[in-house]
């Protein structure tokens, strides 16, 4: 087994809370310590438990579907951290409106007694340039 395959599967299953809108499940990804935190695209620094699983819970609350399709993942694992960078592009559904986005995400795990558990995340929105300019002159 490779360094990474661990930190694979917990990152996987990040992803899958997310998808599920689970709250026990994101709970259960996170260490449960004062100094995790998380970058939403578009919102400040959370830090601590509580403002983390808060920023969660709003979001679940908010959203009726999501769905990811992860490209360019990168695994590092160094010591008793690791880091995995990549693309999501993301679906998502709410107030009935369907939306897409490409988000550049990092998200760092620390590794317990008990397995990897995730101590940031940060996800950064990936400007894209309009494929096919078009003129309103005619």
């Amino acid at each position: 087994m490779a360094a990474e395959d661990p930190v694979n599967d917990i990152n996987r299953r990040f992803y899958e809370a997310f998808e599920s809108l689970d709250i026990k499940r994101m709970e259960g990804i996170w260490l449960r310590e004062d100094y995790i935190k998380c970058v939403h695209p578009g919102w400040a620094l959370l830090s601590g438990w509580d403002a983390v699983m808060e920023s969660w819970r709003r979001i679940f609350e908010n959203t009726e579907q999501m769905r990811f399709t992860l490209t360019n993942v990168e695994a590092r694992v160094q010591g008793e951290l690791a880091w995995v960078t990549q693309y999501e592009n993301l679906a998502s559904r709410l107030q009935g409106q369907t939306n897409a986005a490409v988000v550049l995400a990092t998200n760092i795990y620390e590794r317990r007694p008990d397995g990897w558990f995730m101590i940031h995340h940060h996800g950064s929105p990936v400007m894209m340039a309009d494929p096919e300019p078009h003129s309103t002159v005619q």
